[in-house]
């Protein structure tokens, strides 16, 4: 066995998990002292553990400072894969639990506010009845690259998503389940419900509502107006607000776009009605974004699975391959 070979053995062999949690709490706490507390440890207790650590990895870990403590560069190397470390030990826990009573844990999915409205709530009311003990924590992220962080940072599972920018970065998989591109709605007592093969020119003058200019879902709105030889129409209400958009089309005055998944999943609760426009307008497709070298769970996989399943029906709206 080489020199090195044996370094790691005793590394590896004095290195404990219970030290390794107290410098990730103390990390994360960024103060001795509070660590403590929320250990329910004597301070020496906690400087003590990292003392070891240090010792054993030959490296200063923390950098102490009358405002509080820091990790150091080797600190931060040592925490990241700390962090992956407890978080595989979830996951094989989280196996075990599921080999012994597959119908009960938790799935954690990261999405943006868009999703809530469409596949993704279908996708949980089906599982949700095939195991009723499954629990659904969604954490909305206030942005399409938030997802990724909290993806990153092991918060969640996976993330659901449309593939609204380029997914940089070794460390992901990214598989497309479906297209899903937006199309034209309004109430179901909007005036235009009662014509047949609209077209879009015929709507210009209706009042809006739609996402801000800097949103990802803006350009390709315009380019689908300019391709018809169109300006685009008057904006009445603008926000990132879909809920916002679908409470305005309730007063049965204004008309907005919804993805097609919202119409066909929830349109009926929603009260939206496609309008038959002569336009579908091309979005990023939905996508589920995972982290290479992470077990995915069995019951993240169940999430996946019938999201695939359920995905089928918007086949009938793909527009071609991307």
């Amino acid at each position: 066995m080489s020199k090195t070979s044996l370094l790691d053995e005793r590394v590896m062999r004095r290195l404990k998990l219970r030290e390794l949690h107290i410098l990730m709490t103390a990390a994360q706490a960024g103060s001795m002292g509070k660590a403590a507390t929320q250990l329910a440890l004597s301070q020496p207790a906690v400087s003590k553990a990292i003392a070891e650590i240090e010792q054993t990895l030959g490296v200063r870990l923390l950098d102490r400072t009358a405002q509080g403590i820091a990790p150091t560069l080797y600190g931060r190397a040592l925490l990241k894969w700390a962090a992956a470390v407890f978080d595989d030990l979830r996951q094989g826990m989280h196996e075990i639990e599921f080999l012994a009573d597959p119908t009960s844990g938790e799935v954690r999915i990261g999405c943006i506010e868009m999703m809530n409205a469409g596949l993704l709530p279908g996708v949980i009311d089906r599982l949700s009845q095939q195991y009723p003990r499954l629990v659904f924590a969604v954490l909305q992220a206030p942005t399409v690259a938030a997802q990724y962080h909290d993806l990153r940072e092991r918060r969640i599972d996976l993330v659901f998503s449309r593939m609204m920018m380029p997914i940089e970065g070794g460390d992901l998989n990214a598989d497309i389940l479906c297209e899903d591109p937006l199309i034209v709605v309004a109430s179901a007592d909007n005036k235009w419900l009662r014509r047949r093969n609209i077209s879009l020119a015929a709507l210009i003058d209706e009042p809006w509502c739609l996402m801000p200019h800097e949103s990802a879902i803006w350009p390709v709105v315009v380019e689908a107006f300019r391709a018809r030889g169109l300006e685009m129409p008057r904006v009445a209400v603008r926000s990132n607000s879909p809920h916002l958009f679908y409470a305005m089309i309730h007063t049965g005055r204004f008309l907005s776009v919804a993805p097609a998944s919202t119409v066909l999943m929830s349109g009926k609760r929603l009260g939206l009605k496609a309008l038959p426009v002569d336009v579908s307008i091309r979005a990023a497709p939905i996508g589920i974004v995972t982290l290479k070298n992470r077990i995915i769970s069995p019951r993240a996989q169940l999430f996946i699975d019938c999201a695939y399943k359920l995905a089928g029906p918007l086949a009938k709206y793909r527009l071609g391959k991307r």
